[in-house]
């Protein structure tokens, strides 16, 4: 007898690293202790085996193809699915596949959700129509109130469609207590972090609008010794990150920055920093690095744009410095460091004890399926 347990499809370009691949893998996660059935589509990646891990299914489909041609296919594809595995909801996370998602779920009759996960810049006619897809779900899941206002303003979206649900943080991974100094010591080696000096940790893609240059500018703005950045995260394959290379060179920081790559251990790396730097100078629409630094209890300064705003209360759980203000950024980063280190220890307190209150994983998955349980 074929099993009659309630289904769910999440639908994404691809499951290799970043805040949206991670949500998808937590909701399978909780579908599955639900007793739903969850089902990922996607192109793959490295966190597939992890989701699979954790229970979900996961259907490779080339979900990451841009084209009128790989729309229709990717529709039929995702229809298909639907039908022979009874899904009842289908959640897209990302424009182009959520086109494909729509069509399906209005062929095959399935609930239709998506989460606006981004600000989803309008840099060129009809952006805004393709971008609206985020907006067309039953409901709409905003990772912040900054991105619900945006849902209104941007797409006239009816509220009563509109759920707030922040992004989460898994308390059990990032937790101080559980990250063991062998960890923490074996990033510093691998990093090559010289003992004895502050450490800022820029985690993020290594793209323009996550402000790694504006950090290298305010770096070479602080007096000698000065403090020694880590910028973490993917490089793409664009030539960003050569030109961060080039600009380290030509400051003469090459003693004072490390560019490690992607990192696995975020939880160690955030006990190896004396601050975490969020320098982004487009609005974010949640920040998820902020909120895991603070539960981390590492003290966080963050750009003061977007959801930020909701997430770093100044003076209280962190500080906010105006995006792209590199004089700006160098002055928040000394005062910072300038501060007694029990006062340090008291911002990065109220932190975690924020983000326990108003940001875990388990918290973001209740509301998730509740807002599943809304329609079926």
């Amino acid at each position: 007898m074929p099993d009659q347990s309630p289904a769910v499809l999440q639908v994404l370009p691809a499951l290799n690293a970043g805040g949206v691949e991670r949500g998808t893998i937590e909701i399978a996660e909780a579908l599955v202790e639900a007793g739903f059935r969850p089902f990922v589509a996607s192109a793959g990646g490295r966190m597939v085996a992890e989701l699979e891990a954790r229970g979900g299914r996961h259907v490779t489909l080339p979900l990451d193809q841009k084209s009128p041609a790989a729309l229709l296919r990717q529709a039929g594809a995702l229809a298909a699915l639907v039908r022979a595995e009874r899904i009842g909801i289908v959640h897209a996370r990302s424009r182009f596949p959520a086109w494909a998602a729509l069509m399906a779920a209005r062929r095959t009759g399935a609930h239709f959700v998506t989460t606006y996960h981004g600000t989803y810049n309008e840099g060129f006619p009809g952006k805004r129509l393709y971008n609206s897809v985020m907006a067309r779900g039953e409901r709409v899941i905003a990772i912040s109130q900054f991105i619900a206002t945006l849902l209104r303003q941007r797409h006239g979206t009816d509220p009563a469609r509109i759920r707030v649900i922040p992004r989460g943080v898994d308390m059990r991974r990032f937790d101080p207590a559980a990250v063991a100094d062998a960890r923490v010591a074996a990033l510093r080696a691998a990093w090559g972090v010289p003992e004895g000096r502050p450490v800022l940790l820029l985690p993020g893609r290594i793209t323009r609008w996550k402000g790694q240059e504006v950090l290298l500018r305010a770096l070479a703005m602080l007096p000698a010794p000065r403090p020694f950045a880590v910028l973490v995260g993917d490089e793409g394959r664009g030539t960003f990150a050569a030109e961060l290379r080039q600009q380290v060179a030509a400051l003469g920081l090459g003693g004072d920055v490390a560019m490690p790559g992607h990192c696995d251990d975020l939880p160690a790396a955030f006990r190896l920093a004396d601050l975490a730097l969020h320098c982004s100078t487009d609005a974010e629409a949640f920040g998820r690095t902020i909120v895991e630094a603070q539960a981390m209890e590492c003290p966080v300064i963050a750009s003061d744009l977007g959801a930020p705003r909701e997430t770093v209360l100044e003076g209280e759980t962190g500080w906010r410095s105006p995006p792209g203000d590199a004089a700006a950024l160098a002055g928040a980063i000394s005062r910072a460091l300038a501060l007694p280190a029990e006062e340090r220890a008291r911002i990065g307190a109220q932190g975690r004890a924020m983000v326990l209150e108003h940001y875990t994983t388990a918290a973001m998955q209740r509301a998730t399926l509740s807002v599943y349980r809304e329609l079926l």
